[in-house]
């Protein structure tokens, strides 16, 4: 059984590396994810904008993964162009756009005031 729990993780982390070795969007995902951790520790955000920007950065990525098994499960059965095919691939794709969207809304109203407060001291 611990073997199987390994065994897991070990797919787990093979999936991951394949997202963002094959996937430009999961890069810039993850590129984005890094800058926001940056502006957290350069802007002290207290604890629950961590928590919502670390929850923001992973339901992003957690999309763009679930986008990229989808496109791939549907190359796979409709190699093919079949509308349906294409509909698919564009409403996870959607999917993604929504929930970037509404992490940068959170990030907005994260950053925005402290980056106006900023230029506001040296001005």
């Amino acid at each position: 059984m611990i073997q199987e729990r390994l065994n897991s993780f070990k797919y787990a982390l093979k999936g991951l590396v394949d997202l963002f070795k094959n996937t430009p969007n999961a890069r810039f995902h993850l590129f984005m994810a890094f800058a926001v951790a940056i502006c957290g520790f350069i802007f002290q955000i207290s604890i629950t904008e961590w928590c919502l920007c670390i929850l923001s950065i992973a339901l992003v990525i957690m999309a763009e993964a679930f986008n990229t098994a989808i496109e791939y499960l549907t190359d796979l059965v409709s190699p093919d162009y079949h509308i349906l095919a294409g509909k698919t691939k564009d409403v996870a794709a959607g999917a993604v756009l929504i929930i970037s969207i509404g992490a940068t809304i959170v990030g907005l109203i994260i950053f925005l005031p402290k980056g106006l407060d900023l230029l506001m001291h040296y001005y």
